[in-house]
This record gives C-alpha cells, sequence and structure tokens, in this order.
C-alpha cells in the first residue's frame, strides 16, 4: 500500500465556549419602560372619579343636609343653619320612625328567606333538567330578569286590579264569590303580600343564575359518592352542595338583603306606602318626610341611618369573607 505522506489532521476544539449560567441571584434587568406603572391607573381614573361624583358628592350632600335645619324655605333662600344632631335626635324619638323600622325588617326578612329558598330550588331544577329544559328555563329567567322595574309593577298593578284584573277573574271562575271586585289595594295586608310578592319575583331570577353557575363548580363525583353511601338528596346538600357553594351563598344572601332593604320603586308605584302605613319601610319614609312634610332634613336623617343599616350588612360580609380566606 503506497502512503501518501499526508498526516492526518487532529480535531481543534471548538471555538464556542459553554456559556456559564446565570446565577439565580443575578438580577435581571427591568424592560419595562419607564412610566408604566402608572399607566393602568391613568386608565381606571376616570371611572374611579365618576363614581365618586355620582356616589360620593350626593352622599356627603345628604349627611351635610341632616345636620342642617333644612326645609322648603332653606332650600329656596339657602343659608341653612347647623343644628347638629338634633334632626337625628327627633328622628329617633318618634314611635312611628321605629314602627317603620320594624316594618322595614319585616319586609326584609320575608323577602330574604323566599328568595334565597326559592332560587336555591329553581338551581337544582336547572341542573338536573336536560339541555332543552335547562336552555328554556334560563331563558325564561334572563327575560324577567331583563324586565324593567316599573313595566313589571305595571304588571301586577293590572293584575290586581280589582275590576279588570286577572287575579280576582281567576279566583271568582273558581267560585270564590268574595273576591269579585276584591280591592286588593286597600287593603294593608293584601298591599303588603303582593309587594312581597313582586320583590321576590323580580330577585329570584339573579339569585338563581348566580346559583345555578356555583353547582356547576362541584364535581359530580362528590354526589355519586355519597349517594353510594346511601345519602338522601337533603344529606348530599348539607354535607356536599352547601359547604363548597357557602360564599356564593353568602354573597347572594347580602346582596338580596341590600337590595330588599332599600326597595323603593315597586312600593312607590303601587302603594306609596298606603293604605295607611302598611307598606311603608325605611326609604318610602325617607321620600315621604321630605316631600309631603318638607322637611328635607329628616328625610336625609332617614337615608342615612338606612346606608348605615346597610353598610353593617357589608361589614358582615366582608367579615365573614376574609376569615375564610385566612382559613385556606
Amino acid at each position: 500500500m503506497q502512503a501518501t505522506g499526508r498526516r492526518p489532521r487532529r480535531a481543534t476544539p471548538s471555538a464556542t465556549v459553554p456559556e456559564t449560567p446565570r446565577s439565580e441571584s443575578t438580577p435581571r434587568p427591568d424592560r419595562r419602560p419607564r412610566g408604566s406603572g402608572w399607566w393602568p391607573y391613568l386608565l381606571i381614573a376616570p371611572t374611579v372619579l365618576g363614581a365618586a361624583a355620582l356616589l360620593l358628592v350626593p352622599l356627603l350632600r345628604g349627611v351635610l343636609i341632616s345636620l342642617q335645619d333644612f326645609q322648603l324655605r332653606e332650600l329656596i333662600n339657602g343659608g341653612a343653619p347647623f343644628v347638629g344632631l338634633d334632626n337625628y335626635t327627633e328622628l329617633l324619638g318618634d314611635s312611628l320612625f321605629w314602627e317603620v323600622v320594624r316594618r322595614t325588617f319585616l319586609f326584609m326578612a320575608l323577602n330574604v328567606v323566599l328568595i334565597m329558598v326559592l332560587s336555591t330550588l329553581v338551581a337544582l331544577l336547572v341542573e338536573r333538567l336536560g339541555r332543552f329544559g335547562r336552555t328554556m328555563v334560563l331563558s325564561g329567567l334572563v327575560l324577567a330578569w331583563g324586565m324593567p322595574v316599573i313595566a313589571a309593577t305595571t304588571v301586577f298593578q293590572w293584575m290586581f286590579h280589582s275590576e279588570y284584573g286577572v287575579v280576582n277573574w281567576s279566583l271568582t271562575s273558581l267560585g270564590f264569590d268574595s273576591f269579585d271586585r276584591y280591592p286588593w289595594f286597600a287593603n294593608g295586608p293584601a298591599a303588603f303580600a303582593i309587594v312581597v310578592f313582586l320583590v321576590v319575583w323580580q330577585s329570584i331570577p339573579f339569585a338563581a343564575i348566580t346559583l345555578y353557575a356555583g353547582l356547576t363548580t362541584v364535581p359530580r363525583e362528590l354526589h355519586e359518592a355519597a349517594r353510594l353511601d346511601g345519602a338522601g338528596p337533603w344529606q348530599a346538600f348539607r354535607t356536599i352542595t352547601y359547604p363548597m357553594l357557602r360564599p356564593i351563598f353568602l354573597l347572594v344572601l347580602c346582596l338580596e338583603v341590600i337590595w330588599t332593604f332599600r326597595a323603593f320603586v315597586q312600593i312607590w308605584v303601587i302603594t306609596q306606602g298606603g293604605p295607611g302605613d302598611a307598606t311603608t319601610i325605611l326609604p318610602v319614609y325617607a321620600v315621604q318626610t321630605a316631600l309631603s312634610q318638607q322637611r328635607y332634613d329628616l328625610g336625609s336623617a332617614a337615608s342615612m341611618i338606612t346606608v348605615l343599616l346597610m353598610s353593617t350588612v357589608l361589614v358582615v360580609y366582608f367579615r365573614q369573607l376574609y376569615r375564610q380566606e385566612a382559613e385556606l
């Protein structure tokens, strides 16, 4: 074999030097542009300022009027004198005010209990329906929820009309002749029950849809395991569904307490607090005092007490929420 005389080339080491791993403690350069930390706040500033103008300014104005002697003369001429807490003292010393407070809490309790019970049953029913039935029920709930308050209140007025109402016609057709031209809105307990019925009907859709959305997050395996262990529907709801959805139940409960506590439009359109004072609750009492008696100072004081009571509900809710977060 003839040698070529060439010596084999040695493999030269690669010129690339392996990159040393960067220490985790080495800070990475911040590539965000300067001033970007303020940009989100600038974006939400118009909304925050608008909400403050629409909420805080009337609230502060109401507090100021409640501390003044503000009647029709001061409304026209201005220069209302400062009287401190005299309006609150006069209001809290009025027996009619405490009767209105008791009626307000009764109205709130009836509405909230009926709303929570019926909306829970509706949510459980929707969960067990098929696709078509679920779609129909949810569509009906959304349509009822989207109906304007004035429109729904007017429909209820027509339904319970003494001469042309469908309720009286249906009852007399079934043989209850005592309801022929029955004046529902002239009877205190009947008018109170109609207003409760109306508020419950308007509030169930939101609560039911919210609770149904929470039910969809509960794993079905837990219910199947409970069913295999012999647990009934009530036991499964009490031991599985409710503990997992307790924050949602608490949220809906607090919202319904606030919304029913400040119900005004339904009562004012139907009865304006009558007959007598049978349907007068705190918001209606505040408007009646301000408009009928032209005591805007007492009306503002009643409104501030209503805001204080509703704020107490929010404080209780947030305390419970923080306690649950601390347990997690």
